[in-house]
Order: structure tokens, then C-alpha cells, then sequence
């Protein structure tokens, strides 16, 4: 009765609802100009008067308009820092700042910034970005900080005893990992009118078959829910909702177990030949616009990275190391708000882990090796958190993972250096297996993150809940330690 009753409730907005809204493609001109100078307030204003003047806008272009209005405001809570509290955080490592230096840091794009509405906005996490992205002060940062515990994961020896077993078994799919996850979505308090059914998504584990088994539900709150089937919804969730009460924060929980393997494959690089591009990797080596696309710029990049080179192996290599090498990782704005993640890359040259697989996709697509997304949380003793990687498909090996983000490891041992291309730690919570694909059951309104699914979504009757409305948890138990 529950799912019936869901299904109607969505099923009269399907037509309206089905298209994902991931990027800028059609705003108009006259409201594009004023967004490209900054004037987002005016833009704005001038964006809702059409919608509120203008019946004949075509039900796609209202669409966008309205979220254009939405990724606007998303920037301002994303660029809410002045210059004075960025000149505070960098002077705790770096003392007397100079006028020279900021504008020096701006112009390398290390220190990043917006003007809006006429006012310099810098992003949020621009100062500790600084000390990430800039390799001096990186070490600088480093040397006056006071070392902390050793770490409880130890990635390298992990790895090691990753390909020890897989050289000793000769399997694939190695020194599993079985764990419960808890993860819990509390909604501010009165963020939804009393009585309205506030409607919530959370991540739920797929199934994979060697790689992510056993996949089993404890519990969830409410106790009614539905969970995406796993071969339909690349991106799975588990669908709960409650009605809100005055003065209480409305919780959603869910609390499951899955096993997953870690993965090596031993790769010879004179075995690797081009794929055979077949009906069902066609979709893997052809550009996805917005984020994936294959621009004169970008194509000019990779014909630096690649050279002369025809190996596919070696290919994605050359760029798992051009990107390991060269493009540190920085904490990001929220997805929602890019046009396009792997051109900001290449202008930009630092990013955090979902981009870095998104522009190794991109380039692999490039060169006609088969990519494609893979995300969800880690779940490493001492902690997770959420993180994205991908796969990549050599033939005759298969699809086999990828993790651009980690990139090369310092070691002599050609399987332990390049282990992330083509190899993964057992330490991974896979909920997803593509980028921006619809939840079930759908969600009405836009969504607060458009390419990945991981923190959750949640919305009532009248809007989508943001991220500043809810709070997430994320507790790992690791059951065969």
C-alpha cells in the first residue's frame, strides 16, 4: 500500500520531473551576460519576472531558469568568506601577507575567488586550499604543524597485502572486508510546516557480483521504506518519509552490512589491445555533456599528456600520472553549481576526488579507452568518508577500478605502484555506478546534489531541502576485525 501510494504521489509529475537538471545549457543570453559579470542578484530578479510574466517559456527552459535561480544562491553559500578572514587563516602559517601575495595566489588560481554583486566572495575553503594546492606552503603548513597520531590505515600496507594474496591465490577479488554501516539524516528543526510528509533518500549499498555481496538491511527509521532496485538505479538509495511536528527534528536511520572485496589484477601491458567498441561500451567512450566533453582545449591537453602513444594501457597511464603529478586535491564547491566539472579542472588544475574521476573519464573517453563512474563512502579503519573513483575497461582483462584521486604509490614494485589503476582496497561502500541518474522513486524537485549521491536528499510538498537544512552521520563497524 505504501509503494502504491508513493507511486501515484510522483507519477503525476513525471513528465515534468524526469529531466535532470546537472548544468547550464540553455539560459537565455540577456540573463547569462548579467551572471557572467557577476550580477547574480539582478540576474536573479530579472529570471523570476520571466518566469512570472512569460506563460509561453517551453516547460525544459522554465525548468532551468528556476534552477539557475537556485544554483546562483548555492554559489553565494559557497563564496561567504571576506578577505580579511582569508588573510587571518593564512597568516597562522604564513605571517605578514602581503597585497602581492593574495593577488599573486589569485592569479595562479590558488586562492579561489568570485565577485559577486560587486563584492570579492572567496570560496569557503580557499584557505586551507591554499595550503593544498601550493606546494611551498604545503610544506611550510607541514613543518609548523605538530604531528599527530599515527594514522590506524596504513594505505601502502594494505596494498601490499592485497597483491600478496591475489599472487598467491591467483583470484581477482581478495581479503574481503564485512561491515555495518549506520548512517543517519536529522532534519533541522522546523524546517518543514507540521503535519507535511517530508520525503528522504538515503545511500543504500549495490550489489555487485565478487566485488560488494551481501548486501542485508538490520533496520531503518520509519520502519516503512522502499529501496531501489539495484540493476535499475545505478545511483541506489533507501526511500523514507515521516510527517514533520512543531519544535522536533524529524530523523531518518538506516543501518545495513555488506561484504567487499578488495581487487588486483596482474596487468601485462603487451596482452592490452584496443577494445572492441561494442553496443555496450559504446556509452563509455563517448562524451556526456555537461561534465564530460571533449573540448578543443581539453583535446589539446591530452595531446601533451599522450604523445605518440597507442597502448591503451599505457595511455591511461600517461594520464593517471599527468593527474598524479599535477593536479592536487582541494576541497571542492557543491557539484550542483558547476557547468562543466572537467573543464574547470583543466583552467584550474587542483579539485577534490569526484573531479579527478571525472577528468580521467574524460580523457580515457578521449582516447577511445571505455571509463565510468563509481562512488560512494570509504570505510577504512579509524573512519570513512565520502569518495569517488571509477572504472576502466582493457581488453582482455574486463572492467577493472580505478582511483585517479589516490593516483601513484611510492613503491619499486610496478604492481604496488600502479595498484590503483586497475586494482582496489576492500575499504569501499559502493552506492553508486554512474553520475546524475534518477532516484527512486523520483524525486520532484531539484535535487541538492546533481552528479553524485552520497549524504542523501530530502524534500517536502513545497521545495527541496538543502544541505544547510539537515545534518548527516555516518558510523562504520568493521565485523571481521
Amino acid at each position: 500500500m505504501f509503494k502504491k501510494a508513493v507511486l501515484l504521489f510522483v507519477s503525476l509529475f513525471f513528465l515534468l520531473c524526469s529531466f535532470q537538471v546537472t548544468a547550464q545549457t540553455g539560459i537565455p543570453d540577456r540573463f547569462k551576460s548579467l551572471i557572467d559579470k557577476g550580477e547574480f542578484s539582478r540576474a536573479q530578479q530579472l529570471m523570476r519576472q520571466e518566469l512570472a510574466t512569460n506563460p509561453e517559456m517551453a516547460p525544459a527552459e522554465r525548468l532551468e531558469v528556476c534552477f539557475e535561480i537556485e544554483r546562483l544562491e548555492r554559489i553565494k553559500k559557497d563564496f561567504a568568506k571576506t578577505e580579511k578572514e582569508i588573510v587571518d587563516y593564512i597568516e597562522r602559517y604564513y605571517p605578514r601577507v602581503s597585497e602581492a601575495d593574495l593577488r599573486r595566489w589569485e592569479k595562479e588560481k590558488s586562492l579561489e575567488f568570485m565577485i559577486i554583486d560587486g563584492e570579492k566572495r572567496y570560496f569557503d575553503q580557499a584557505g586551507p586550499n591554499l595550503f593544498r594546492i601550493d606546494r611551498e606552503l604545503r610544506q611550510l603548513k607541514k613543518a609548523k604543524e605538530k604531528p599527530g597520531p599515527p594514522p590506524l590505515y596504513n594505505r601502502l600496507e594494505d596494498v601490499k597485502k592485497i597483491v600478496e594474496a591475489a599472487r598467491a591465490s591467483g583470484k581477482r577479488f581478495v581479503n574481503p572486508v564485512h561491515v555495518r554501516v549506520t548512517y543517519t539524516l536529522t532534519v533541522a528543526k522546523d524546517a518543514v510546516p507540521a503535519g507535511e510528509v517530508i520525503r528522504c533518500w538515503l545511500p543504500f549499498p549495490r550489489e555487485i557480483e565478487d566485488r560488494q555481496t551481501g548486501v542485508k538491511l538490520i533496520s531503518s527509521k520509519p520502519g516503512r521504506h522502499i529501496i531501489a532496485d539495484n540493476r535499475d538505479y545505478l545511483q541506489r538509495s533507501i526511500y523514507l518519509e515521516q510527517a514533520a511536528e512543531a519544535g522536533k527534528s524529524p530523523v531518518f536511520e538506516v543501518v545495513f552490512e555488506f561484504e567487499n572485496y578488495a581487487v588486483h589484477q596482474k596487468i601485462d601491458p603487451a596482452r592490452i589491445v584496443p577494445a572492441k567498441i561494442t553496443a555496450g561500451l559504446e556509452p563509455f567512450v563517448r562524451e556526456r555533456p555537461p561534465h564530460v566533453v571533449f573540448s578543443e582545449e581539453l583535446k589539446t591537453l591530452n595531446r601533451q599528456i599522450v604523445g605518440d602513444e597507442k597502448n591503451p594501457y599505457l595511455i591511461a597511464r600517461k594520464i593517471f600520472k599527468f593527474i598524479s603529478d599535477n593536479i592536487p586535491w582541494a576541497s571542492a564547491r557543491e557539484y550542483s553549481t558547476f557547468y562543466n566539472i572537467s573543464d574547470y579542472v583543466r583552467r584550474n588544475m587542483h579539485c577534490d576526488c569526484g573531479m579527478h574521476s571525472i577528468f580521467f573519464i574524460t580523457l580515457c573517453r578521449m582516447n577511445g579507452i571505455p571509463a565510468r563512474w563509481q562512488s560512494g563512502w570509504t570505510t577504512k579503519p579509524g573512519g570513512g568518508g565520502m569518495h569517488d573513483w571509477g572504472e576502466i575497461y582493457f581488453e582482455p582483462y574486463g572492467w577493472l577500478p580505478c582511483d585517479a584521486d589516490i593516483g601513484v604509490l611510492n613503491s619499486e614494485d610496478e604492481d604496488i605502484k600502479w595498484f590503483f589503476l586497475g586494482g582496489m582496497d576492500a575499504y569501499r561502500l559502493i552506492v553508486n555506478d554512474d553520475y546524475s541518474r534518477p532516484l527512486y522513486p523520483l524525486k520532484i524537485h531539484h535535487r541538492s546534489e546533481t552528479v553524485d549521491f552520497q549524504r542523501g536528499e530530502v524534500e517536502w510538498r513545497g521545495g527541496n531541502l538543502y544541505f544547510d537544512q539537515w545534518r548527516w552521520n555516518y558510523d562504520v563497524k568493521l565485523l571481521n576485525r
